[in-house]
């Protein structure tokens, strides 16, 4: 059988995991279709998730259309989570993305097909919940005409929409508008087809339009949609046929080398640890060795904690392995190319490893990254050990938290999308870990971008440089969201590739911190000179480690050098802004707009539509959630504020700074101080 890896995305509460629970019910998978609102759900196994109603971890259950295996990833709605999304794209063949027929498109579908349409993955579009009071059906395909995409074809018509006899019929070679307008809109992305229709003399075959329309559809180029509701089971065969026939199944190679990508880390019962693969070759066994790991990556604004993150590589021997297998995952010898499996005994595994072969890397982030951070402290202090060590295990299995402590004062600081999430990860701590841990105010996570070009250099042998190493390096801007590029200006034999890798490494490292404490990003940094001590051969004697440069004199002189050549450079810190869409009641206008200046708000566009208005700017990501509380009340309850992080901009008035979580190289005696503590029982040959 073939396989697809198929996503279900949607804006929370636009109904995907009930849509989820009527999938696998109509696959004989599952007897009864379990609840959101009672927590019985397939997908939602976590506590948490049950009691709260949302889903926070992606989840995998398998069904079978046919002669094709549905693995079928159920991914969280609330935008707080998007990080599970996002590693959940990298392995996807196709995705249904759900929006509501009462609600229609929100501020997370558009995020979503942004980025599906971004990365070409096929995608089916199912409109929920055509039962419900206040479902539409014409003004939900135009707000998908006008807020994610032209491309789209309607499946079928929806009648009786807002009652329990609500139904679908999908559309028919008989269906004259229908397969005209199917006709022009596939000619629209294809020549060739557009040839076809105007050469022959007689009308395109309808078999010959379905192969045409499963051929872009499998592309990305066009999106069919389909109406329904999970909670009656209207137009879901029509959608599982859809799949079926419009997705593209996954191309694999069970007898090619292996590789695979980790998508998701969880810990069992015991504490085991296990990894989620999506297996693109070859094929996995028990008791198989296996390499893992990363590549070096360059940066991204924003990336902290993952930003330029070095290549590392692992290994362990695989001790047990499940396989989603028509419901949840079951034990199996093996798993091969073009499915997802559990892998247990690989424990220095994390979250975006490749196993085996490496694919070409993908881009390492397709949304925002997160933009506010906070502290987390122990409300009895005895439990600080225990609380690193939980939020250690947290950070496994979402990397984007970039758990990191202060070296001065000891606070641990998380990363977070918002307040859900924080909420989430206290109710975490205290129910799986029992530990009550507690939270300081939300703040915002700026960059630091270079504002002119800087240059430093310490000699080997020259005054104030202790160490055996000579290094000199410029920094300079760079392109806005180009990241953090390394250059070097030197020959590449003028210095080991082991001393040349320290260097870089050391680089993108002390960039997590600039001259006020944040990330730097958007430069260019080049090495310019090098030189150091040849190690001693024994044709002239013992080996003498003090004569003899090693990478730790690189790894500790490189951040001293760049520091100085930052500083000399001068840096700008600059805060994260929201890009939002405001939809708010003519006669609310007059109220809401000195509300927007005070929060320094900049609306670009304002537009009339019928009875409201639509505004459309920046603000500020700080200035977001201030903005949500107060609009119920300017608005009697009826503003909607769509928002999402666009791109960053200089401060202005104060500038914020951060306490530093390492030995700060601006301190030169500090850190040399630092460096002695740390390195003991002579010279650091790291």
């Amino acid at each position: 059988m073939s396989t697809l890896n198929l996503g279900i995305l949607a804006h929370v509460d636009a109904g995907k995991t009930s849509l989820t629970e009527r999938l696998l019910h109509a696959a004989g998978v599952i007897d009864e279709i379990g609840s959101v609102d009672e927590g019985s759900t397939q997908t939602d196994s976590l506590e948490l998730e049950r009691r709260r109603g949302i889903t926070i971890k992606s989840a995998v259950a398998s069904f079978a259309v046919g002669e094709v295996t549905v693995n079928l990833i159920d991914t969280p709605g609330h935008p707080d989570f998007i990080a599970e999304v996002e590693r959940v794209l990298n392995v996807l063949d196709g995705a249904v993305l759900v929006i509501s027929a009462v609600e229609g498109v929100q501020a997370q579908t558009r995020v979503l097909m942004r980025t599906l349409q971004r990365l070409r993955i096929p995608t089916l579009v199912f409109v929920n919940k055509i039962d419900r009071g206040g479902a539409r059906y014409e003004a939900v395909l135009r707000g998908i005409l006008a807020k994610l995409t032209p491309a789209i074809v309607p499946m079928g018509a929806a009648r009786g929409l807002g009652t329990r006899d609500a139904e679908f019929t999908p559309y028919g070679a008989a269906d004259a508008a229908f397969t005209a307008g199917l006709t022009e809109l596939l000619a629209d992305h294809d020549d060739a087809f557009l040839a076809a229709c105007v050469d022959d003399e007689t009308p395109v075959s309808y078999g010959r339009l379905r192969e045409e329309l499963a051929a872009q559809a499998g592309r990305g180029l066009v999106h069919p949609v389909f109406f329904g509701s999970a909670a009656t089971g209207a137009g879901v065969d029509a959608l599982t046929a859809g799949i079926s026939e419009l997705l593209p199944t996954a191309e694999s190679d069970a007898e090619g080398p292996v590789s695979g990508t980790v998508f998701k880390v969880e810990r069992g019962a015991a504490g085991e640890k296990i990894a989620y693969v999506r297996m693109f070759s070859g094929t996995v066994r028990v008791r198989d060795r296996l390499r893992f790991g990363r590549a070096g990556e360059e940066g991204r604004a924003g990336e902290e904690g993952r930003a330029g993150e070095e290549g590392r590589a692992g290994e362990g021997k695989v001790t047990a392995i499940s396989v989603p297998d028509h419901g949840p995952a079951a034990s199996r010898a093996s798993v091969a190319a073009g499915r997802i499996g559990k892998l247990w005994g690989l424990d220095a595994i994390r979250v975006g490893d490749t196993i085996g072969v490496s694919r070409k890397a993908a881009a390492p982030h397709h949304f925002a990254p997160p933009t506010l951070e906070t502290v987390v402290f122990p409300c009895r202090p005895a439990d600080g050990g225990a609380l690193h060590g939980a939020l250690s295990q947290l950070a496994e299995q979402d990397p984007l938290i970039n758990l990191r402590q202060d070296g001065t004062s000891q606070e641990m600081l998380l990363s977070l999308y918002g307040e859900v999430q924080k909420e989430v990860i206290q109710a975490t701590l205290a129910n799986e870990f029992g530990i009550d841990a507690g939270f300081r105010e939300t703040t915002t996570i700026c960059v630091e971008r270079p504002v002119a070009t800087g240059a430093a250099v310490e000699i080997m042998g020259k005054e104030p440089n202790p160490f055996l190493a000579t290094i000199g390096l410029r920094v300079a801007p760079a392109a806005v969201d180009s990241g953090v590029r390394y250059r070097l200006e030197i020959e590449p034999g003028a210095l080991p590739l082991a001393f040349r890798k320290a260097i870089e490494e050391t680089v993108r490292e002390t960039l997590r911190q600039g001259l006020r404490g944040w990330q730097v990003t958007d430069c260019t940094v080049t090495l310019t000179r090098s030189g150091y001590a040849p190690r001693q051969s024994h044709s002239h004697g013992t080996f003498d480690k003090s004569m003899s440069s090693t990478a730790g004199d690189f790894r500790i002189l490189t951040p001293l050098v760049l520091m100085t050549a930052l500083r000399r450079a001068g840096t700008q810190v600059c805060e994260p802004m929201h890009r939002f869409r405001l939809d708010v009641p003519a006669d609310a206008l007059g109220a809401v707009l000195p509300v927007l200046a005070r929060q320094d708000a900049v609306p670009r566009t304002t537009t009339r539509l019928g009875s409201s208005y639509v505004l459309e700017g920046d603000i500020p990501a700080a200035r977001t959630h201030g903005l949500e509380q107060l609009l119920p009340t300017l608005t009697s309850g009826e503003g909607v504020l769509e928002a999402a992080f666009d791109h960053y901009r200089p401060v202005t008035g104060t500038v914020p700074s951060r306490p530093r979580t390492d030995h700060d190289p601006l301190n030169r005696k500090e850190y040399l101080l630092s460096v002695v503590r740390r390195v003991t029982g002579g010279r650091d040959g790291a």
